[in-house]
């Protein structure tokens, strides 16, 4: 399925120089700092505590954020996390796309018991599903089915939830 993000046309210079009539300044300043210190923090109930406390997002229990996973800096609260589930080192998930004739807004909805692999990237609009695995260096430009096996640039299918769960069996 094609992402779901919601397009806002813009006039003139490209939409990144109208950032601050969508999202105010101080906003801005506020969820860099947080997402900063996060991303250099150790402790993970710190990271998980100050992403539901100062950016709004939805974290479930005993999910985890490696080291330099880079938020969403402008719409933060457009990202959840379901429970037990690893986002891996400098990861980056965005929740807007700022373009030249547009910007573009779209929830990110990652499951429960979800392994997202080191250096990827994934697009606002997406859905990851419950059990779903990432390859590392992915870049997520679509849905990923519940307990598939996904990888590349761009992303493609590498075992579908049924197909995992035949190559497991011994």
């Amino acid at each position: 399925m094609s992402r779901r993000t919601t397009r806002y046309p813009v006039e003139g210079a490209n939409s990144l120089w109208h950032v601050y009539k969508t999202v105010p300044f101080i906003k801005v300043v506020k969820n860099f700092a947080v997402i900063q210190l996060a991303r250099y923090t150790p402790f993970l109930g710190m990271k998980n505590w100050l992403y539901r406390t100062f950016l709004r997002m939805k974290v479930g229990d005993q999910t985890s954020f490696a080291l330099m996973v880079m938020l969403d800096v402008m719409f933060p609260e457009k990202i959840s996390v379901g429970r037990n589930t690893v986002i891996g080192y400098n990861t980056t998930i965005l929740a807007h796309e700022y373009l030249v004739k547009e910007y573009r807004l779209g929830d990110v909805e990652i499951g429960s018991e979800v392994m997202i692999g080191a250096n990827t990237t994934i697009l606002p609009g997406v859905i990851i599903g419950d059990g779903a695995i990432v390859s590392a260096g992915t870049l997520v430009h679509k849905d990923v089915p519940e307990g598939a096996f996904v990888g590349g640039n761009p992303m493609r299918v590498i075992y579908t939830k049924e197909e995992m769960q035949e190559r497991l069996k011994f």
